[in-house]
């Protein structure tokens, strides 16, 4: 590989925040060692970690061509990869097809519920990034859409949906959109200016910071009764106290008036907590 592609491909996983799979990937192992009571084994554990991949960089990429006229728009998104001429949206649109053919190979590898359903999780990661020139409800379109990889991970082992995956789901459902919640404040001009749905952009900053702590009340309670439902020890529930210390910082470090750590509390705090839940998990069922 050229020094030039070398350079493309730090460009596109630069631009797609590869790094953040951090965010849901922990979620899906969660659903995993749940599911399975234990560990899934190898070959479960591989087609999942392949079908989460392909299935963020697919969003990701979708998400950068749809909105690339917008973020050559806006101060805050304009020196991206695809507005600067840093990449061209060819080839991300063909990582995108290749990310998806990935989703659909790996699905298909697992069980044919997996694959069954595969198509319907990629008409969500292709359509979320459009919602927000609809509904101001695309945060929670959001939080859904990253809660496949629960679902994913949880009949990826048992082939069937049961209780304590919905519980999951919810929870990175509210989890998700909370912390998109807090994303958006710092675009609420822009998208008021443009005409684009967003909670901040709708209702107010002050409104959109209460709806998402909201959100994250319900998210500890979703963990809770996620302990609960499967009998988790009592280092899982001293894991879920810590998740919810980090949210609380995470919302003591943002205010109306106030948005300058916001990077801070969307992508530290929210990868602390992925990491800390999926060990707590794991130290609830093992230990």
């Amino acid at each position: 590989m050229s020094v030039s592609e070398l350079g493309a491909v730090r460009h596109f996983l630069d631009a797609i925040k590869f790094e953040h799979t951090v965010f849901a990937l922990p979620f899906a192992y969660v659903a995993m060692v749940l599911a399975a009571d234990g560990w899934p084994g190898w070959r479960v554990l591989l087609w999942v970690t392949l079908a989460m991949v392909g299935a963020r960089t697919l969003a990701m990429s979708v998400n950068r061509l749809a909105d690339r006229l917008l973020d050559a728009r806006n101060p805050r998104t304009r020196s991206r990869h695809l507005p600067t001429g840093l990449l061209r949206p060819g080839p991300v649109a063909a990582a995108a097809v290749l990310s998806g053919a990935l989703l659909l190979a790996s699905a298909a590898m697992l069980n044919p519920l997996c694959l069954a359903l595969s198509p319907l999780a990629v008409l969500f990661l292709v359509g979320y990034s459009y919602t927000k020139r609809f509904t101001w409800l695309s945060h929670w379109i959001l939080g859904f859409t990253d809660g496949i990889a629960a679902a994913g991970g949880w009949i990826a082992v048992r082939a069937t949906f049961d209780p304590p995956v919905f519980i999951l789901w919810f929870a990175l459902t509210v989890w998700i959109a909370g912390f998109d919640l807090l994303y958006a404040c710092q675009d609420t001009a822009f998208d008021r200016a443009e005409g684009l749905h967003s909670v901040p952009a709708r209702f107010g900053i002050a409104a959109a910071l209460h709806t998402a702590k909201a959100c994250h009340v319900l998210t500890v309670g979703a963990f809770a009764a996620l302990g609960w439902v499967m009998g988790l020890g009592l280092l899982y529930w001293a894991g879920v106290l810590v998740v919810a210390g980090l949210l609380v910082y995470e919302h003591s470090l943002v205010s109306p008036t106030d948005l300058s750590r916001l990077d801070m509390a969307f992508f530290n705090v929210n990868g602390y907590i992925a990491l800390i839940f999926f060990a707590a998990v794991l130290a609830g069922r093992w230990a």
